[in-house]
């Protein structure tokens, strides 16, 4: 599994817009903003295995994988390479580079919380109500606080989060902004 430069990747789309570009993040991210020649396929609902056995993707051809910050990007390209698909290209930095480097997008009229956003808001609040509850409640609600800090721990181990997936299947997440 290899890596491309958002600039180098621009230079391939000029050379061959028919390449194909895939944006794993949620519908409303994607609608918000996102590379014009990219389509929106979230990564809950990848399944590399069937678009393989499909045919809707030819071995020989390289698919150029990108979301925000290149997190999901990653975890596509190595579903990607469990399913047996060896072309997986994860664009470094994903998205953000993408702007970053002032290549062209397409914007939506909605600004979204970004999902890595919705999931510190979350994990915050939680562990904030936790403390409050704990402290003029019961004392056992401290417990919620322990465990969303060793959800934390483990997602960053891991690099796996229950939380975010949770989070990316909400109704919010899903609704197209265009």
């Amino acid at each position: 599994m290899s890596q491309i430069a958002p600039t180098d990747l621009k230079r391939l789309l000029d050379q061959d817009s028919s390449l194909t570009v895939i944006d794993v993040r949620t519908p409303l991210e994607f609608g918000e903003v996102h590379v014009p020649e990219a389509r929106n396929v979230p990564l809950d609902a990848l399944a590399p295995k069937r678009r393989i056995e499909n045919g809707e993707l030819s071995s020989q051809e390289p698919i150029y994988i990108l979301c925000h910050s290149g997190a999901r990007a990653q975890k596509a390209a190595d579903q990607f390479q469990a399913a047996g698909y060896e072309n997986a290209v994860v664009v470094e930095g994903g998205t953000q580079a993408w702007v970053q480097a002032n290549l062209p997008v397409t914007r939506g009229q909605t600004k979204v919380i970004s999902l890595e956003r919705q999931v510190r808001i979350a994990a915050g609040a939680l562990v904030l109500t936790g403390v409050l509850l704990g402290w003029f409640v019961h004392r056992g609600f401290f417990g919620l606080s322990g465990f969303v800090g060793a959800g934390l721990i483990f997602a960053g181990i891991t690099d796996w989060c229950g939380m975010g997936l949770l989070i990316a299947k909400a109704p919010w997440n899903q609704r197209s902004s265009s």
